[in-house]
This record gives C-alpha cells, sequence and structure tokens, in this order.
C-alpha cells in the first residue's frame, strides 16, 4: 500500500485520505491476468489503494445476450485476442500458457479469492491463481489446484476451501456480480474509481490510477 494522499482539512481535525481504485475481475478473463500481475506495484507508485473485487462473467455476458465468451462467439477477435495477449506478456515478462478449456470455469475460484480477501493474503490469492491458469495451464474449476494454490502460499487449504463454500461466501460472490451489473460493467478487467468513474481494459490501467489519484 502507498504511503502518498490527500490531506484534508474537517473541522479542526486534519485527516488522511487514500486515493481508491477498485479492481473488478474473473478469473477466466484473459486480460485480466496482466492486470493482477501489475496493478500493485503500479498503484504504491501512484499512491492508490487497491480493493481486489472478483466477479463472475458469466451473467454478464448473458445479460447482452452471450452463453459464451465473444472471443468464442467471434472467431476473429478471439484469434486475435490471443495473439495480442502472447505480445502483451513478452513485453511484461509474464510466462503465458493458453488456457484449455476456454473459459475457464471461475465459481470456485472466485468464492475462495473472496474467503482469502478476508486475510491478508487475498490479493496474493488471486495472482497465485492466474498464475496456475495462464502460466502453469492448470483447471482452476479442480479443487486440487486452489488446494495447492493455497498450499504454496504457506497456508492450510482445508479452512479456506471450507470457508468458500459456506452459504455466506456464496452470497457475497452473488451480491457482487449483482453490484458489477449495477455499476454498468460489461467486461473484464474493469477498474472503478470512489467516484464512479469506469475505466475498461488492462490499457486503461494507468489511466484509471491517474484518475483515481486526482480525484
Amino acid at each position: 500500500m502507498g504511503s502518498a494522499g490527500l490531506w484534508q482539512w474537517q473541522g479542526t481535525a486534519l485527516e488522511f485520505r487514500m486515493s481508491r481504485l477498485d479492481f473488478w475481475f474473473d478469473f477466466a478473463s484473459t486480460y485480466s491476468y496482466p492486470s493482477a500481475m501489475r496493478i500493485v506495484p503500479l498503484a504504491r507508485d501512484a499512491g492508490v489503494t487497491i480493493r481486489f473485487r472478483p466477479f463472475l462473467l458469466g451473467p454478464i455476458f448473458k445479460a447482452q445476450g452471450w452463453d459464451n465468451s465473444p472471443f468464442n462467439v467471434y472467431e476473429a477477435k478471439g484469434r486475435y485476442m490471443w495473439r495480442d495477449l502472447e505480445r502483451l506478456c513478452a513485453d511484461l515478462s509474464l510466462p503465458f500458457r493458453k488456457p484449455d478449456p476456454f473459459p475457464q470455469h471461475s465459481l470456485l475460484a472466485a468464492r475462495t479469492a473472496l474467503a482469502a480477501l478476508e486475510q491478508d493474503f487475498g490479493d496474493d490469492f488471486c495472482r497465485a491463481v492466474f498464475h496456475a491458469e495462464f502460466t502453469e495451464g492448470k483447471r482452476i474449476d479442480d479443487p486440487a489446484v486452489i488446494a495447492d494454490v493455497i498450499r504454496g502460499l504457506k497456508r492450510e487449504a482445508k479452512p479456506l476451501l471450507d470457508r468458500a463454500q459456506s452459504d455466506e461466501i456464496k452470497r457475497r460472490l452473488r451480491a457482487q456480480t449483482e453490484e458489477a451489473a449495477k455499476l454498468r460493467i460489461f467486461g473484464a478487467p474493469t477498474f472503478v474509481t470512489t467516484g464512479g468513474e469506469l475505466f475498461w481494459g488492462n490499457d486503461r490501467l494507468e489511466q484509471a490510477l491517474a484518475w483515481a489519484k486526482r480525484n
């Protein structure tokens, strides 16, 4: 977390207010991978706090009339996206492996992320899941894979996986996905400032951070 922010007088008290940016993502989202891997150091340099907000794109796409990823629905668009992602990851020195199948079922990963975000390693868990999926080609709908991710972070897997299957976490993920729809989020990654400005796409991350810092 960065140390820069805005000093504001309120009455006689001097308060410190940190700029914040919400990072909305689905673990199945291709461009959410590079965003997740680079957002924290960029935000630290900008003095902006990041809040990781996992949600499910499936209901969002369904509302738009799609029953699959648009990168599968539109073949030419998908062909371009995979090559673009290869170039992007190469430029960022990020390893990349195309997931199979695509898109991955991200329900388990999203629920577990919400459970991990209740603790102090949620951001690390999210990055580790993206790494398992887009670097190692693992199935993130497999409980054994998610358990390995958790253990790789030196945490016990069973308590977190049990928490991920709780009614509270299930309700929270549904509510978070509904909130994304209310914010008119239509894809991932999406970045939303405290003032409600919406920026879509990995290539808008720097702009979103600059806007959050100014406002």
